[in-house]
């Protein structure tokens, strides 16, 4: 289990190997990469703020929380923060475990969670100016359904 906040870029085949080497009990993994996209049709850019710590613990528990409802081998959350301009990579989540549905139904968990609970800030850089981005609806849509998955299986 592997989480890292980062400024630097990543490589998502080295990632991957790494995720997997010498566990040959892994029977499928499933990976998300988010990217930086243009926004206003003009030339656009994003930053990323965060509070050190708080965010690593964050996501520490959300990737807790992935580990408690799936059976997983290994999971992997990569971050980045700082100014990124569109085409750039701004997360990587990984999963992998013996059976492949366990490794599709926890990385979508993970995006979920990870777009509405994980403490980041972003302040978009249009044409038009700048502006934090506000949480969107269909994001909090998204995560809710995890949350009545976990009262289905309560009750």
């Amino acid at each position: 289990m592997a989480i890292r906040v980062q400024r630097e870029d990543f490589d998502v085949g080295a990632e991957l190997a790494a995720l997997t080497e010498n566990n040959h009990g892994i029977g499928g993994v499933t990976s998300f990469v988010g990217l930086v996209r243009e926004m206003g049709g003009g030339p656009s850019a994003m930053t990323l703020e965060h509070y050190p710590g708080m965010t690593e613990r964050q996501l520490a528990e959300i990737e807790a929380e992935a580990s408690r409802r799936w059976k997983l081998d290994a999971t992997l959350i990569i971050h980045r923060y700082g100014r990124l301009e569109p085409g750039d990579r701004i997360v990587l989540v990984a999963t992998a475990s013996a059976h492949r549905e366990a490794a599709f139904e926890s990385c979508h968990f993970l995006i979920d969670w990870l777009k509405t609970r994980a403490p980041f800030w972003k302040l978009e850089e249009t044409a038009k100016g700048s502006h934090w981005v506000e949480a969107k609806e269909g994001d909090d849509i998204a995560a809710s359904r995890w949350a009545e998955t976990t009262a289905n299986e309560k009750g």
